[in-house]
């Protein structure tokens, strides 16, 4: 099969050193293999996303010589199709509202029969507080949708042709990983997959976008190494494809944190407006 990745950024800020980056490693890497390079704009945070930064993004991976197919694929366009599969997941008694917000969660994960509140690749580990209120027939209005993830590994156990949670990886962790149930109830809980201000979220809406897209190899910094087992669990529950998985190290600032949109002093606008080229960039992040 022909490799198909993608750069996914956001439009809420300048892209920086880092995206440069994550791009031309995508963009290289499909390119060697004779496969396709796609560009997505992940603009589901509509309070943040702004039209200038979108334009922007396209001018910079144009200047650093990256070229894609279009239309390019927007979040934003697809919220029916999101909103489908989360109707999808109600039905099957997956999900569940949570009225519940970050201050409340972080209370509740410390409370002293909890210990110290564990952290997992959605934010805090979610102590449940939700989960046993009575089913709704209905998701209820201002509330968030949690996966009910017991329940949701235990669809998959028990279905016909069970098949183990795996992925491949081939960048900084290599090799074959395997899920454990209950590594994942313990260190990840029950994720948000609607955002009451969003309707839908970061997890749900990539698996999708990944499957419509046909994409074989998810090219994407080592800070989503963790959130690939919500991935798996999502891709299986919804019947979807799990494609290969390439995370890859991250550009760091002098003190080795790494790069935020924040960092305006490395974007990719600034170093062109002083005059650099491409090949600088690409020298910058071990490229060239």
């Amino acid at each position: 099969m022909q490799m198909r990745t993608r750069f996914a950024p956001s439009p809420t800020g300048p892209l920086h050193l880092g995206h440069a980056y994550s791009a031309l490693l995508a963009h290289d890497m499909a390119r060697s293999a004779g496969g396709t390079f796609l560009l997505r704009i992940e603009d589901i945070d509509q309070s943040r996303a702004r039209p200038e930064w979108e334009a922007q993004i396209y001018d910079d991976l144009t200047w650093l010589g990256l070229t894609w197919p279009t239309p390019v694929l927007r979040q934003s366009d697809r919220l029916p199709l999101y909103r489908a599969a989360l109707k999808h997941l109600w039905a099957r008694g997956l999900l569940y509202p949570c009225t519940c917000n970050r201050r409340d969660i972080a209370a509740a994960a410390s409370a002293p029969q909890e210990g110290a509140p564990l952290h997992g690749p959605d934010g805090i580990v979610y102590p449940g507080t939700c989960r046993h209120i009575p089913d709704s027939t209905q998701p209820l209005p201002d509330t968030a949708l949690r996966l009910n993830v017991v329940r949701a590994l235990n669809v998959l156990q028990h279905r016909p042709m069970a098949r183990p949670l795996r992925f491949t990886e081939t960048g900084t962790r290599a090799g074959t990983h395997t899920i454990d149930p209950t590594d994942f109830l313990s260190q990840v809980g029950d994720i948000v997959l609607a955002r009451r201000d969003m309707g839908t979220s970061y997890h749900l809406s990539v698996v999708l976008d990944d499957a419509a897209q046909h994409i074989t190899h998810v090219t994407r910094g080592e800070d989503l190494f963790e959130a690939t087992q919500i991935h798996v669990l999502l891709q299986q529950l919804l019947h979807l494809p799990t494609p290969i998985y390439h995370h890859h190290g991250l550009i760091r600032d002098a003190q080795g944190k790494r790069l935020a949109k924040r960092d305006d002093a490395r974007a990719i606008a600034k170093y062109r407006a002083e005059g650099a080229t491409p090949h600088d960039i690409r020298r910058m992040v071990n490229l060239a």
